[in-house]
């Protein structure tokens, strides 16, 4: 018996939708549960052929977790060491190297310095910084976040330099990134399962949270719809997500990717409502079967993305 399981917190409607779905579905020798997490040896399994993961992210010990059973051969949905290493101002460069749009984007260091550091450890850094260059690339108003994390939080919208360092002198030690407010017509949210479902939801980033999923039925042109279809694979092809989101905000005909490092992202009931929610809890259970069947005994069965496959291959052939 091959066991599916999701690894979650404090989600109410995703995780039995998920379980009961798959099981609903009397796959031979396949069955869903939530994780349980007992007693954890090196490189020694827990059982589960898959695991969905949807808190490792808040969660170090989870982290941990994850990644001794990736090693041991679970399919571990979303790539535990991927994940871990992953960041935003990283992604915004991948996607500008695989042709996806994304706003004009610099990355600046922490306001103060990390723990254990003095003046010395930044000796190779310039100071101060050519901020006016800085302000002249990006331009305001501009958005103001963390290169890494999510959940909208330390974000900030700034108009003008004043505001840009008043609100620099409240980040600590985050480092941040400096980005284009890109002044959209549309805007839109895409789930993309499994590096091959898309499904693109009208998303309005303005509205509390529990309304920013659109409900009318607006028609869009089939070229736009084809190419943020096209982006949303790009990117996921490219990093290994198997379970992700990626925001697009279309400017003069073009959309741009905003934020795509989402491999925890929302699946309630109460905010995408219940056709998005079906959607989503249908394909990942979709593709959890497709995992636990192909997965592998003794096999590392958890995916990589093109960059890392493709890197490692050019180093190969060098």
């Amino acid at each position: 018996m091959k066991k599916i399981g999701i690894l979650f917190g404090m989600e109410e409607t995703f995780p039995p939708a998920f379980v009961q779905r798959v099981n609903s579905k009397k796959e031979k020798d396949i069955t869903a549960e939530f994780v349980q997490i007992d007693k954890v040896q090196q490189g020694v399994p827990s059982g589960y052929a898959v695991i969905i993961d949807r808190i490792s992210q808040d969660v170090p010990f989870y982290r941990a977790y994850l990644k001794n059973e990736a090693i041991a051969g679970t399919a571990v949905i979303n790539n535990p060491f991927w994940w871990s290493a992953d960041d935003k101002f990283f992604n915004n460069a991948l996607a500008l190297s695989i042709g996806v749009a994304v706003p004009k984007t610099v990355i600046l260091p922490s306001n103060v310095h990390p723990p254990d550091t003095t003046t010395k450890s930044f000796r190779n850094l310039k100071y101060p910084l050519d901020w006016e260059s800085i302000f002249n690339y990006i331009g305001f108003p501009a958005f103001f976040k963390p290169f890494a994390g999510g959940g909208w939080k330390n974000v900030y919208r700034l108009e003008d330099q004043e505001h840009f360092f008043k609100a620099y002198n409240e980040t600590g030690e985050l480092v941040m990134m400096l980005q284009e407010e890109v002044q959209f017509t549309d805007y839109f949210r895409c789930y993309c399962i499994d590096r091959k479902d898309v499904r693109i939801m009208a998303y309005d980033p303005k509205q509390p949270h529990h309304l920013r999923y659109v409900r009318e039925n607006r028609k869009y042109g089939k070229a736009l719809m084809d190419r943020i279809k096209r982006d949303v694979l790009k990117l996921n092809e490219a990093l290994g997500y198997d379970f992700n989101t990626v925001e697009f905000a279309v400017r003069d005909g073009v959309p741009y990717a905003i934020d795509f490092c989402n491999p925890a992202p929302d699946a309630d009931v109460y905010s995408v409502g219940e056709e998005n929610f079906e959607w989503v809890v249908e394909a990942a259970a979709k593709m959890a079967i497709r995992r636990a069947k192909a997965a592998k005994p003794n096999k590392f069965n958890t995916v990589w993305g093109n960059f890392i496959k493709d890197t490692a291959r050019d180093n190969l052939i060098k």
